[in-house]
């Protein structure tokens, strides 16, 4: 097992769990339970990275690009390093 083959597992775990987030958002979770804790947990994991994408997208209405934006450079990475 390389470099190559961590950085592969890692973009694609990241990818998870951007689509984990975007799920979790569409059911609002009591922060003492459970479900809040995950869903706090995958928030803390992805903010690094889609916070400053969020900055940089103009406006939408209520939509949130960013995700979309960052999986799509995921998926270009993935394809150059894999």
């Amino acid at each position: 097992m390389d470099i190559r083959d961590i950085a592969c597992g890692a973009i694609t775990l990241f990818t998870y769990l951007i689509y984990a987030r975007v799920i979790l958002s569409w059911f609002p979770a009591s922060p003492n339970g459970a479900f809040g804790q995950i869903s706090r947990i995958i928030y803390q994991i992805t903010d690094p990275v889609l916070l400053p994408v969020r900055r940089a997208l103009p406006l939408v209405g209520p939509l949130d690009l960013s995700p979309i934006v960052v999986v799509i450079g995921l998926s270009i990475l993935r394809s150059a390093i894999c």
